[in-house]
């Protein structure tokens, strides 16, 4: 049962049908100025369920910052009931300097959940994990894929959970894959302390999307429409296709250096054999077809016109539940 209790968070004091912009205070650059990261708070008046939407656990990763600035600054994330909490940037050392990870050369989704003395990442994890995650009752975190890695949109969570199979299907993400918690991750963190959470992938570093970041918009207003808290002005579309469930997949790896080029689109269904890309060199004398060794869908596509002998080339699955 949900109640309409004041909101402590951070040292700050939110009530029922209160709007607040909370300061994060993470730490100081070198030069002394302050760094705060701001989270935006939205309550109605009625009770209802918290849910916390995060985005820019690393700092290059431009597509998940944009989905929760869309849900802010729409309105989407002021409820009809309860509360949400929004975080468009939590590594905001990497989204200045336009990296993925903290000055101190640390995965902030690798030190979970994190130290209060610790590295500078660890202790922003910690705090996160203290002051933030223990308010929210469902949390959705936005990510996309490293360097040149296109991923197409997906809903990951660890296969054994229905509770977390309903809400990913309710997401509306073209494929849930099932892929196990990453030690010290945000994920695992939330999920030892009985925090739901959905961990959205969608699109490449240093890159903005349509289409990722409108899958994503909307699977958070079919989220917030769920648990009753999305406004009536707000129209929450039926997903354009069913849901692939992904149970196992498979790296396709280069057998050559040179130029690269993807042939096949973005989540596709290949056949074993099917040509999907070919390898170049800058002299017109060679020219190696990439066939899929698998047939599934194409669910990862590197995108970089340079790549080397075992780079990743492709993600396919190679078994979905049916």
């Amino acid at each position: 049962m949900y109640t309409n209790d004041v909101l402590e968070i951070l040292g700050e004091t939110i009530k029922p049908g209160q709007s607040a912009e909370v300061s994060f205070n993470v730490a100081k650059l070198h030069t002394r100025t302050p760094v705060d990261v701001p989270i935006i708070i939205e309550r109605s008046k009625k009770p209802g369920p918290t849910i916390l939407f995060t985005a820019g656990i690393h700092g290059d990763e431009i597509n998940g910052v944009e989905i929760v600035r869309q849900l802010i600054s729409k309105g989407i994330n002021k409820p009809k009931i309860g509360t949400t909490i929004c975080i468009p940037v939590l590594n905001i050392f990497g989204f200045i300097n336009m990296e993925r990870a903290f000055p101190d050369g640390r995965d902030l989704n690798r030190v979970f959940p994190g130290m209060k003395n610790g590295s500078l990442a660890s202790r922003v994890a910690y705090e996160l994990i203290q002051e933030v995650v223990p308010h929210a009752d469902f949390i959705v975190d936005f990510h996309t894929g490293g360097a040149f890695r296109f991923n197409a949109p997906q809903i990951r969570i660890e296969r054994g959970s229905e509770d977390d199979d309903v809400m990913a299907e309710i997401f509306g993400a073209p494929f849930i894959l099932y892929s196990q918690n990453l030690n010290k991750s945000f994920r695992n963190a939330c999920n030892k302390l009985g925090k739901p959470i959905l961990l959205y992938e969608g699109g490449k570093s240093f890159d903005l999307d349509n289409t990722v970041t409108n899958t994503g918009v909307n699977g958070a207003k079919r989220i917030m429409n769920h648990f009753g808290m999305l406004r009536r002005q707000f129209k929450v579309s039926e997903p354009k296709k069913e849901c692939v469930k992904i149970t196992e997949s498979s790296w396709l790896r280069a057998k050559h250096s040179g130029m690269f080029k993807a042939t096949v689109k973005l989540g596709v269904e290949v056949k074993v054999g099917d040509d999907i890309g070919n390898i170049t060199d800058p002299y017109g004398k060679f020219n190696h077809f990439v066939k899929s060794k698998h047939a599934g869908y194409i669910i990862n596509i590197n995108q970089s016109p340079i790549v080397y002998q075992g780079d990743a080339l492709f993600h396919i699955s190679t078994e979905v539940l049916k």
